[in-house]
């Protein structure tokens, strides 16, 4: 049986080494000419006596994931698959060797004949986008696994010849599962106001209610790959979020989604075109509550609480192409929302219509810079418009709201491990009736993300929305002061891949909104913890 052979570009990395070193006797060389040395001899397909050389660099003082990760995919090409695992696994401390030692980490425990672990580590390959090319390697290995165990045949892996192969079939699922606080359950205002849209109102004391709560995510995705760079697929979804306390219940929130489409990808040389198509149907289900005490909203004694359930179906299209350092793309979407029907007051059927651009150009292999535009519009067919006095009357011409916003967005990576990024964003929303509910939106987010080690990721973020209303007023009432908002979130978010397929993830989050309608005014803090699975 020809053994798997593994990818060369390793090779053409550390050639550079052997250029720095001048030639000297063997007996004064230094750690990084031993190292140069070695990688000579490994492309001579001289194993052994590069391996040698490698433990010289070693005794020499070279310590890095770098050389263990040479030291084992010598090993491998010598038939010490033992001795190639354990120092492959070194090797996983170096984010920028991560992919393709978990592809190689594959190939040499299917020489081992551990077909199990070699899929395990094929799938991490699989399952990451940092390296196409090793992405590509992965699903043809999977593919071969597969159909061996189906015909009794074992064949070798040649990863020179899979480049343009796919795995003609691919499953993927991911369940997640969690703890969690949260310390105002129904987003209720932080002090004691009068409703002033409604001169009969008492003043209201909302009292911010604590409480547990277990969210959930489940996907499940089917791939057919029945063309060579085409591949049509069915997908479902599960998410949502259930409180433990039966009086808090009022907030539970879940929602279902299935799509099915197609996905394109084509790569010929540094040219890459995807197209992704789809055809998406969702349900989402929660409480019409009052966010004052979280009790169901009723109108003279009759529970409108369902206001909010809705079914939306609709296609959606997503396009990109690269070359080089360019990139640019396009999304469309389409959707109506069917709400559930309301008798006593306007229901929210909508459709909703959404067009976005983008260019995006890296100036070097850790910066980009994107821009980014986009439009979008929501056309009520059973919600009537507000006049320039804030009133809402039946009648009056259904609401539409047509959103422009433009987008700004920098990444830069510090070192392999860290990486930041802002986006400052501009949204003009049009009320097409009178103007009424017109605004304007700045945002600025910034982001970061850590990988210290092989198992361990953190993401952090936080973002603040500047909202200014030019002739709403507060509590939709002509003699108070036009409407004021501000809106602050932050986020992070740690990862901890305990195997293959299960981590564990700890998040907290937080939101803030200020406005003179009190109504919407509110602060909340969720924490949560939770495992999470995927094939």
């Amino acid at each position: 049986m020809v053994k798997p052979s593994l990818p060369s570009f390793w090779l053409t990395l550390l050639a550079a080494f052997a250029c720095l070193a001048p030639l000297e006797r063997a007996d004064a060389l230094t750690a990084s000419q031993y190292f140069a040395d070695a990688n000579r001899l490994a492309r001579e397909d001289l194993y052994w006596a590069a391996l040698l050389r490698y433990s010289q660099a070693a005794a020499g003082g070279m310590e890095s994931p770098l050389l263990h990760y040479n030291v084992g995919v010598t090993h491998y090409h010598a038939g010490q698959h033992i001795r190639a695992r354990e120092e492959l696994l070194k090797a996983l401390d170096d984010p920028s060797l991560r992919v393709v030692t978990h592809y190689n980490l594959g190939l040499n425990a299917y020489a081992l004949g551990q077909t199990d672990e070699a899929l395990r580590w094929f799938r991490l390959a699989r399952d990451q986008d940092a390296n196409r090319k090793i992405q590509q390697f992965a699903i043809v290995a999977i593919s071969r696994i597969r159909d061996e165990r189906k015909n009794a045949e074992v064949r070798p892996i040649r990863v020179v010849k899979i480049e343009k192969q796919r795995d003609l079939f691919d499953f993927q699922f991911h369940a997640s599962v969690g703890y969690g606080q949260d310390d105002n359950v129904f987003r209720s205002p932080d002090r004691t106001y009068r409703d002033r849209s409604d001169p009969s109102a008492p003043v209201i004391t909302a009292i911010a209610q604590e409480g547990t709560f277990v969210p959930i995510d489940l996907s499940a995705k089917y791939l057919v790959n029945n063309y060579k760079f085409e591949g049509f697929f069915v997908s479902y979804r599960l998410a949502g979020r259930y409180y433990t306390d039966e009086l808090l219940r009022n907030a539970d929130r879940y929602r279902h989604e299935a799509a099915f489409g197609n996905e394109y990808r084509r790569k010929e040389g540094s040219r890459e075109r995807e197209l992704r198509s789809a055809f998406k149907i969702s349900h989402n289900d929660e409480i019409y509550y009052d966010h004052d005490d979280g009790a169901p909203r009723e109108i003279g004694g009759v529970f409108i609480d369902d206001r909010l359930d809705y079914v939306s179906y609709g296609p959606q299209l997503a396009f990109r192409q690269s070359h080089d350092r360019l990139a640019v793309g396009a999304k469309l979407k389409g959707l109506l929302l069917n709400y559930d029907e309301q008798t006593l007051v306007p229901e929210y059927d909508h459709a909703y219509f959404e067009l976005s651009l983008y260019g995006q150009y890296e100036f070097t292999e850790s910066s980009l810079l994107r821009v980014g535009a986009k439009g979008y519009s929501r056309r009520y067919s059973d919600r009537p418009s507000f006049d320039l006095n804030g009133q809402q009357i039946i009648g009056t011409r259904d609401l539409r709201y047509d959103y422009y916003a433009l987008e700004l967005t920098a990444r830069q990576r510090i070192f392999d491990s860290l990486w930041f990024g802002f986006d400052v964003e501009r949204t003009e929303r049009i009320d097409q009736y009178q103007g009424y509910n017109d605004y304007t939106r700045d945002s600025v987010r910034a982001e970061a993300h850590w990988s210290p080690g092989s198992r361990f990721n953190v993401n952090a973020n936080a973002s603040y929305y500047l909202y200014d209303y030019p002739n709403a007023f507060a509590f939709h009432n002509s003699t108070l002061a036009r409407k004021t908002q501000e809106t602050a979130t932050a986020g992070i978010v740690a990862t901890f891949r305990m195997t293959p397929r299960l981590s564990l993830i700890a998040e907290a989050r937080y939101r803030e909104t200020v406005s003179n309608d009190i109504r919407i005014q509110y602060a909340r803090n969720q924490y949560s913890l939770g495992l999470r699975w995927q094939q």
